[in-house]
């Protein structure tokens, strides 16, 4: 199978028998291959790193990529067309939490943009993370150095501020969490 190829939907059913790493955004699925860069690697075991030690006392916790987190209207749907792995989320409600993953929408989604994914983390997830609430997404774009970081308000993302990485806090100051 190839990524925009398909002109079936696929569902969690679907996903779960497939090989190799994919996201599947409202039934069309999308191969993650290869493997993301060393850079891509560090900045996100560096985020990763300090938002662990910022949350370390309190209830949220923080994975990192591969997590299944199935994304639905309903609640008790057990087979979405939305399974997203995103390099880091942050969960505050540990209801959410199960053995394979996660239901339901993150506090905190971070995505680090590479060639191969920047349009697809700028569009369909920047529009996917908001349809579904999730409360704060950051995009870390490593060829400018910079974190864009957008917030939740009356059912759309808003730019809370952009980042450089001579200005970088983790988190940021206005992060309510």
């Amino acid at each position: 199978m190839k990524s925009h190829e398909a002109k079936k939907r696929y569902t969690y059913k679907d996903y779960i028998e497939w090989d190799g790493r994919w996201e599947l955004i409202d039934g069309i699925p999308y191969n993650m291959t290869p493997a993301p860069s060393t850079e891509h690697q560090r900045i996100v075991g560096e985020l990763y790193f300090a938002m662990r030690s910022f949350l370390s006392k309190g209830t949220c916790q923080v994975f990192i990529s591969p997590l299944d987190i199935l994304l639905s209207a309903s609640e008790d749907d057990e087979n979405p067309d939305t399974v997203v792995q995103p390099d880091i989320s942050v969960f505050c409600h540990p209801e959410q939490i199960e053995e394979k993953g996660a239901k339901g929408a993150p506090t905190l989604v971070i995505e680090v943009l590479s060639p191969s994914t920047a349009f697809k983390d700028r569009n369909e997830k920047f529009y996917l993370y908001e349809r579904f609430g999730v409360q704060e997404y950051w995009i870390v774009d490593p060829a400018h150095q910079t974190i864009e970081i957008y917030g939740l308000v009356n059912s759309k993302f808003a730019k809370r501020n952009v980042l450089t990485r001579h200005s970088f806090r983790c988190p940021p100051s206005d992060w309510s969490h």
